[in-house]
């Protein structure tokens, strides 16, 4: 059996993205690291990611661009345990309510569980957010539901328009002062069905662009302080910025390859500069269930791409 790609994953403390990687019940992680080449090349088919940490009992092959990399059956194991759900009312453990950030106008709403901080956040590319309260889970699920309604945002924005306005966001002040805005109007609301079992946190603007490898004006590609390591991904990729064509991997296919330098990542993406092929984005949900191995920078990309803002199929709540 061979080491698959998990995706992924944002640490609970403020570290930085993990590659992650699961042989039958043995996981381990890569710690990725801004500035350093990074490539690989896909083998075989891509399997079923499984489900609650699980291999597929069947082992199903799944569609290169499916996002959930879940074949039908585990999906509804995995759905059938998320508090996103709501499969589990009864959950003992306290949750935190909050306010998340794009971009300009893209605000929502959300609930986490309290151990996980704000991996959560990390994990949606919220690149600023700010808690709200903490308290029961059915206290959170109310304020979440209450705060959507009056305050006119949602509880989850398609991914492919996080992506689109990654590369041009404005300075911090101003992310800051839109979750302010709408954290004012949150309090506000005491009075009218705001959950007595809810506690009131204060406001703190929470920005992510550091540790995401975003610039101080929103330009992919500032370098951020993530520590090195890896294990099965290697290569080198040439040129510098972020500047020219931004295009997104929408599959990956037996034998295709990316190489690059990683510049920032947010949420499940990684921001590759490929020279000549100016700026990659690979969503790493996609690469769930492959067997990667290292790919020389001459590799290049030769896998599917669509410039960002083009279509993606999108299987995720977030």
């Amino acid at each position: 059996m061979e080491w698959q790609c998990t995706g992924l994953r944002w640490p609970e403390e403020r570290g930085g993205p993990v590659l992650g990687w699961r042989k039958g019940r043995e996981v381990r992680g890569s710690a990725l690291a801004y500035g350093a080449g990074f490539g690989f090349r896909a083998e075989g088919v891509r399997g079923c990611a499984g489900a609650r940490g699980n291999v597929c009992p069947v082992g199903a092959v799944v569609a290169a661009r499916s996002t959930g990399g879940r074949c039908p059956e585990c999906g509804r194991l995995d759905r059938a345990h998320s508090v996103a759900a709501d499969t589990i009312p009864d959950d003992p453990r306290t949750y935190r309510v909050y306010l998340a950030w794009f971009g300009p106008g893209m605000v929502k709403v959300g609930i986490t569980a309290e151990a996980r901080g704000a991996a959560r956040l990390r994990e949606q590319g919220a690149v600023v957010f700010s808690w709200l309260g903490r308290g029961p889970l059915m206290a959170a699920r109310r304020a979440e539901e209450l705060l959507r309604a009056a305050l006119g945002v949602p509880d989850r924005i398609p991914y492919a328009r996080k992506r689109a306005v990654r590369a041009e966001l404005p300075g911090a002040a101003e992310r800051a002062g839109e979750v302010g805005e709408l954290y004012g109007r949150a309090v506000a609301l005491d009075g009218g069905g705001w959950p007595e079992a809810l506690e009131r946190l204060p406001f703190e603007a929470v920005d992510h662009a550091g540790i995401f490898g975003i610039g101080e004006v929103g330009e992919v590609g500032g370098l951020g302080g993530v520590g090195g390591g890896g294990t099965g991904v290697g290569g080198s990729g040439g040129g510098s910025g972020s500047g020219g064509v931004v295009r997104a991997v929408t599959g990956l296919v037996g034998g295709g390859a990316v190489v690059g330098r990683l510049v920032a990542a947010a949420g499940p993406d990684l921001h590759l500069e490929t020279g000549a092929d100016g700026t990659v984005v690979v969503d790493t949900r996609l690469m769930t269930g492959w067997a990667l191995v290292a790919a020389g920078p001459e590799a290049g990309v030769s896998v599917p791409t669509v410039g960002v803002g083009g279509g993606v199929s999108q299987d995720g709540l977030f």
